[in-house]
């Protein structure tokens, strides 16, 4: 595979940190352009950015220096690969002019997650809804799209859901939530308000859950979406663990299915890597996909956060608990790692299946250092 260069909107925050982290040895991606608000535009990143993560900061990266976040700004240095893990607000303003300057804006934020031409994708799940790029007009004029993953809470809860759909069907959903302070961004929630406490209350978070489930397992025609035709209601909370949400689920089923059947649903869902898997290519190596996505967990008790948080590298989601539901038909526990697979680790799959599927070829399209005036027009 061709290794590519990339840049980062938004590259000193939490989830743009986890970007460089993961990417800093990537085969298939160079990171070449970073960018950041104007306050810190001009200074290297190590000056800019306060390293949190539990890797060195590469020193690469460390004497890079950060862009204004403007795709007429960087010229013939702007990438044609972007990833986005900037506000929802500043998204929203900025996401589409990356687009129509001829970039692949694959952005972490909610602002265009629920966008009637916008994929939301979970390549495991749903990767057919990629196909809906090509409806975009920024991409029928430059080259540009914009797809997203989803909430954080969202993926690790359609990973387990996208095989019994598949196999059984969902008729009904209830999740709740248990989820991490690092969701929050740094420096996440007030440590008065979060030890020793739980707060039942996550702005917006549960409103993004129950539409979210609905567009990913979903049907897509190719230029539109049809959101699942199954109510999911959904509770969240603020936990005081640091990294890893814990969702506690009940479905109903539109066809039985059998303890040991559920199981050997989890355990064979292997989309991506399996023999004739994504574009029937045999052994195709994602280095982002995790060889078996829903590890299930046969123990009394567990999930946990502090034992299973990194299985699959942090791209899985482990399940447990799974025993019959009184209201509905089955109960289980789940966990997934929310900045990795819920967050960069989630964009930067997304960016691999693109790559394999051909949207990174711009061959056809005008070159991205188009001028100004094209930029702020197209």
């Amino acid at each position: 595979m061709e290794r590519r260069n990339v840049g980062i909107l938004g590259a000193t925050g939490a989830v743009g940190q986890r970007f460089i982290q993961l990417l800093a040895d990537h085969p298939w991606f160079n990171i070449t352009w970073l960018a950041a608000s104007d306050r810190s535009a001009g200074k290297t990143y190590a000056e800019a950015c306060a390293w949190r993560l539990d890797t060195l900061l590469p020193e690469r990266i460390a004497q890079m220096v950060l862009q204004p976040n403007t795709p007429e700004a960087a010229g013939d240095e702007l990438p044609r690969i972007i990833f986005s893990s900037i506000d929802a607000p500043i998204a929203k303003e900025l996401e589409p002019k990356f687009a129509a300057a001829g970039c692949a804006v694959i952005s972490n934020s909610s602002a265009f997650r629920m966008a009637p031409d916008v994929p939301l994708v979970v390549p495991e799940v749903n990767v057919d809804h990629f196909d809906v790029i090509e409806s975009q007009t920024t991409r029928k004029r430059s080259g540009g799209y914009l797809v997203t993953n989803p909430n954080c809470c969202a993926i690790g809860l359609v990973l387990p859901l996208a095989p019994l759909h598949q196999r059984f069907g969902i008729e009904k959903l209830f999740v709740s939530t248990m989820q991490a302070v690092s969701g929050a961004g740094y420096p996440g929630v007030a440590s008065l308000d979060i030890l020793g406490n739980v707060i039942p209350y996550i702005k917006n978070e549960e409103e993004k859950l129950q539409e979210e489930v609905g567009k990913l397992l979903g049907a897509t025609d190719g230029s539109s979406f049809q959101p699942l035709a199954a109510p999911v209601s959904a509770m969240c909370n603020r936990v005081a663990v640091v990294d890893g949400h814990t969702e506690c689920v009940s479905v109903k089923l539109k066809t039985p299915a059998t303890h040991a059947q559920i199981i050997e649903a989890w355990q064979s869902f292997q989309p991506l890597t399996s023999r004739g898997g994504l574009s029937g290519k045999a052994g195709l190596h994602l280095p982002s996909a995790p060889l078996f996505p829903v590890e299930f967990a046969p123990e009394e008790a567990r999930p946990q956060p502090r034992l299973d948080l990194m299985r699959g590298n942090g791209m899985a989601t482990t399940v447990g608990r799974l025993r019959p539901c009184n209201i509905f038909d089955w109960k289980f526990t789940l966990l997934s790692h929310n900045t990795i697979r819920g967050a960069a680790g989630a964009a930067i799959l997304n960016a691999e299946i693109l790559a394999v599927l051909g949207k990174f070829d711009f061959r056809k399209f005008p070159p991205v250092n188009q001028s100004k005036q094209e930029l702020v027009t197209a």
